[in-house]
């Protein structure tokens, strides 16, 4: 597929809302569709590379209150924690800590997988550092306007 040239005067009159949104509905929609493949919801999936990036640290409030700024679509949290046990892919500490199992590994890697692909369409065509200078200018907008330009 081509994509049509323009001048830069052009394009820097664009309204970085339409795009920007419309980059975020056809990224979020991919991973979502990709996610839902193995039945999660983009909860579950944020859920399980945080217990697997930081194990035994992470309790249902404290991953509540960390995902809860991602969530744009109102999920229950404890429906999410509760699906993940009720798959036998995380268990519940006394303390409150929530693990992941061996098969919620498998499930995070295979939602990994698919995601990837996602990730690869997106990327096909661009330049790393084209990549990395389009976020700086994406925070930078988000700094100017008083928002949290910091990575996630």
């Amino acid at each position: 597929m081509t994509i049509k040239d323009y001048p830069q005067d052009r394009l820097a009159a664009q309204p970085i809302g339409y795009w920007s949104g419309e980059t975020y509905r056809l990224a979020v929609g991919g991973l979502r569709a990709a996610l839902a493949e193995e039945d999660l919801a983009q909860p579950h999936w944020w859920t399980l590379n945080h217990l697997a990036g930081a194990p035994g640290t992470w309790t249902r409030p404290a991953l509540t209150a960390k995902l809860t700024r991602f969530d744009d679509q109102d999920h229950d949290f404890e429906a999410v924690y509760a699906d993940l046990a009720a798959r036998g892919w995380t268990t519940e500490a006394p303390d409150g800590t929530l693990t992941l199992t061996a098969e919620g590994e498998a499930g995070r890697e295979r939602a990994r997988s698919r995601n990837a692909a996602v990730h690869h369409r997106m990327h096909e065509g661009i330049d790393p550092a084209d990549y990395a200078a389009a976020l700086n200018v994406l925070r930078r907008m988000i700094h100017n306007l008083g928002g949290d330009a910091d990575l996630p």
